[in-house]
């Protein structure tokens, strides 16, 4: 079955905005507005899936046992209470906290609702965006670093080549690249993070990973900062995850990013890609870049198939490709101005 455009995908934006007046209120001050029914649990305020349905106008709303399906004509969102996942358009979301129950009603935390599912439906809303000309590309690893490795390559290797066809393709529609690294050399985390918040105008900065677990670990994911007292992915909440850090002035910006690099990159791939979903989590480079950031991971080169797959050439062109795709269109969608 094709995947879904992730340029109707992100136009969802401008549908909703052109639909619905008002806006999403800020998550940490500010009355709620609209037809938010907000359930406090666990010290922690939700959201009803049905005020979901309404604000963002999904005109139908199905749920046999614990899995919901929202839907309007131009996305299908769903939902599974207990599930950390939420699967829009066929693209895999990773909530910050699973979907409860109240009452007999579905609720969605307002953390997830503020910081994930509003600015990838109304990336519109998402202020000065789209203003910006300059993509910072971060080639992982490098010099004595070789990342992960197989008997055919390394991830080092794999991601300059993958940055590279990025650069060339991105210049060629008239966008300015800085690369971190340009060769094999060594660059430290926090020399990434330097070069690229040298960049004083307005950028995107991508950082390109390849992969490594057990032998049945495979697929493409992509990363963006926890949002302010959310805890990396996989690991439990402590006291560093409550501070604020650059990327988090960027929250709804790199959420938005993530979602039209992993969808391109998913579609440009087709049958050789396996979804592991967006996710946020607390890498140095997301935490300390100054501009819209993500990390994506461009498959496994522990898997025996992908790794094969990683190797040839039209795979690493098609990664490139999705990863171009992407700059267009999250630039376009979040440049488009919402309905008065």
């Amino acid at each position: 079955m094709p995947r879904p455009s992730l340029s109707s995908f992100l136009k969802l934006g401008c549908l909703a905005a052109a639909l619905l007046c008002g806006s999403l209120p800020p998550l940490a001050k500010g009355e709620m507005q609209g037809p938010w029914e907000v359930i406090k649990m666990n010290d922690r305020d939700y959201v009803t899936v049905d005020s979901i349905k309404t604000f963002y106008n999904f005109n139908k709303i199905t749920r046999t046992g614990e899995a919901i399906r929202l839907e309007n004509p131009k996305v299908i969102m769903d939902l599974k209470v207990g599930s950390q996942e939420c699967v829009m358009n066929g693209v895999k979301f990773v909530f910050s906290y699973p979907i409860e129950s109240s009452g007999g009603k579905a609720v969605v935390s307002r953390m997830d609702l503020a910081k994930l599912i509003d600015p990838v439906l109304r990336p519109n809303y998402i202020k000065n965006g789209g203003d910006f000309r300059t993509v910072v590309l971060d080639p992982g690893h490098g010099g004595k670093d070789n990342g992960a490795t197989n008997p055919l390559g390394t991830e080092a290797g794999y991601t300059l080549m993958v940055a590279n066809k990025t650069k060339a393709m991105l210049e060629a529609k008239g966008f300015k690249v800085v690369m971190t690294r340009s060769s094999d050399v060594y660059l430290s985390l926090q020399e990434r993070v330097n070069v690229a918040n040298a960049v004083k105008e307005n950028a995107i900065y991508v950082s390109i990973h390849f992969n490594s677990g057990g032998r049945a670990a495979r697929g493409i994911e992509t990363f963006a900062l926890s949002p302010q007292g959310v805890a990396h992915y996989g690991k439990g909440l402590k006291s560093s995850d409550f501070g604020m850090f650059n990327g988090n002035e960027h929250d709804s910006a790199n959420i938005a990013l993530a979602t039209a690099a992993h969808g391109s990159v998913l579609r440009r791939l087709g049958a050789n890609s396996f979804d592991r979903g967006i996710k946020r989590a607390r890498w140095s480079v997301l935490s300390g870049v100054r501009h819209p950031a993500i990390l994506v991971e461009c498959g496994f080169v522990t898997h025996p198939y992908e790794a094969r797959l990683i190797e040839n050439d039209d795979y690493r062109t098609a990664v490139a490709a999705g990863l171009t795709d992407a700059v267009v269109k999250y630039r376009y969608a979040v440049s488009q101005k919402p309905a008065p």
